[in-house]
């Protein structure tokens, strides 16, 4: 073939006989050396192919290859890949699907293994899934065919550019104007609170948000399982936990982390995420004076909060009973996130933490946000106003 060929004449198996020798040389995909190595295999194409082809394999070897123009978009939240065909991407109004695709299953094999190589980790049929996070922060999920039996599944959840202001969450509708008055005054009233919903609801967005009303004089300190968490504040001290290397060796827990932030003098300790034991650490540090403590859980519903707490308490080791005795004692406030049918994120719930005649607690509504923007006040909001004029906060604004 001469130089009228394209790169939509190079075959699949072309392209990967020219990619194995430019691996074996060890060497990046210049023009010359692709020339040379189509030469090798009796193919000679025009400049303008041979540049196509330099570039498919360049994305290949830097970068999330052909997802990169994706994540470059500051409006994206998380690229989901499905096999070589199916690429989506949320961009806060739900999923919606792209028309990215990749040659085939061992593009997206390939680009899942070098993503898994870059930050550490293996990737192969003996470990055919991985969770980790690469260097730019961004979280990084990959699961194997045929473990995945509809080809190579990659989920990658975007960090945040910058952490938004509360007024930016009020103006693109997340917040309600009352639930912003209210959420600040319970910042400041260093009341613990919790954030709680689904996936992809924006609980970290907002405890960021909510974490940049910190007084600067207070010391935040961040505990994570993968840090996200980036808010507008001067006094941070943040900690991420650690899996264990390709020997088993080097694990640090959230858990292990909790324990040594207690001894860190944080004015505010912040569980980034709570799934697992740290939450009896947690409860115990928000009981023995560390005021204004907060972190996320995911959870359907508010009234479904005290329930995942005694679920991962009793995981842990502790028994029903005391979880409930310090969850009464260390949380006040939950606020819960929802995702309505427009896809659009928001603050649909403030609750407080009531211990019940039978001695567990309960999540009772202080205020409900409707998506028409109607607020309805619930049987807890004496309970809220309680706790912020015990903490010297008056009541200005807000749900009546």
């Amino acid at each position: 073939m001469t130089g009228a060929a394209t790169a939509a004449t190079v075959d699949q198996g072309l392209l990967d006989r020219v990619r194995q020798v430019l691996a074996q040389q060890a060497v990046d995909p210049t023009p010359a050396r692709v020339a040379a190595a189509l030469g090798a295999e009796g193919r000679i194409l025009g400049d303008a192919a041979v540049l196509r082809i330099v570039e498919t394999l360049r994305r290949e070897l830097a970068g999330a290859g052909p997802l990169e123009a994706l994540l470059a978009d500051p409006a994206v939240t998380d690229v989901l890949v499905q096999g070589p065909r199916q690429v989506w991407v949320d961009r806060g109004a739900g999923l919606e699907p792209t028309d990215v695709a990749f040659d085939d299953e061992a593009a997206v094999r390939r680009l899942a293994q070098r993503l898994a190589g870059g930050a550490g980790r293996r990737l192969d049929d003996a470990t055919p899934f991985v969770d980790a996070r690469l260097a730019d922060g961004t979280r990084f999920h990959a699961v194997l065919a045929p473990v995945s039996t509809r080809g190579t599944c990659i989920s990658l959840r975007v960090p945040r550019r910058r952490a938004f202001a509360v007024d930016e969450l009020v103006a693109e509708g997340s917040v309600p104007v009352e639930g912003a008055q209210l959420l600040g005054r319970l910042v400041k009233a260093r009341l613990a609170f919790l954030v709680s919903g689904g996936t992809g609801v924006g609980k970290t967005t907002l405890l960021a948000a909510l974490l940049s009303l910190v007084p600067a004089s207070d010391r935040l300190v961040l505990v994570e399982d993968s840090g996200e968490l980036a808010p507008d504040h001067p006094n941070v001290v943040a900690l991420e936990a650690r899996p264990a290397n390709l020997e088993g060796a080097g694990e640090i827990t959230v858990r292990t982390l909790v324990r040594q932030a207690l001894r860190m003098r944080p004015d505010r300790l912040v569980v980034g995420e709570v799934r697992g034991a740290e939450v009896v650490d947690l409860l115990a540090a928000l009981n023995t004076g560390h005021e204004g403590g907060c972190g996320t859980l995911h959870a359907n519903s508010a009234a479904e909060v005290p329930a995942r707490i005694e679920a991962l308490g009793v995981a842990a080791g502790l028994g029903r009973a005391a979880v409930h005795s310090q969850l009464a004692a260390a949380v006040d406030v939950d606020v819960h996130l929802v995702r309505g049918r427009d896809g659009r994120r928001r603050v649909g719930e403030i609750c407080v933490f009531e211990r019940q005649a039978n001695g567990l607690v309960a999540a009772v509504s202080a205020v409900r946000f409707d998506a028409d923007g109607e607020v309805r006040v619930g049987a807890g909001l004496p309970r809220l106003r309680r706790l912020l004029t015990r903490r010297d906060v008056g009541d200005r604004g807000g749900a009546r």
